[in-house]
């Protein structure tokens, strides 16, 4: 997790549900995801771009449902 300074100027895009909403940049070779309700203000937590391709294709394999 960092601060978001490596994604200064990144365009965010949203993704919501029930007015939760995630946000997701990529920016010089990393990929950045915060809650949408925090914005610039709150932490982002940062993937390489092989650690992202893993964490969706877990997703998608349901490895995170509860």
């Amino acid at each position: 997790m960092d601060d978001g300074s490596r994604f200064h100027g990144a365009i965010w895009r949203s993704m919501c549900n029930n007015g939760n909403c995630v946000e997701v940049a990529s920016q010089n070779g990393w990929i950045g995801v915060r809650d949408g309700k925090n914005g610039e203000s709150g932490p982002v937590l940062s993937f390489t771009p092989d650690e992202w391709r893993a964490f969706v294709e877990a997703t998608k394999n349901g490895a995170f449902d509860i």
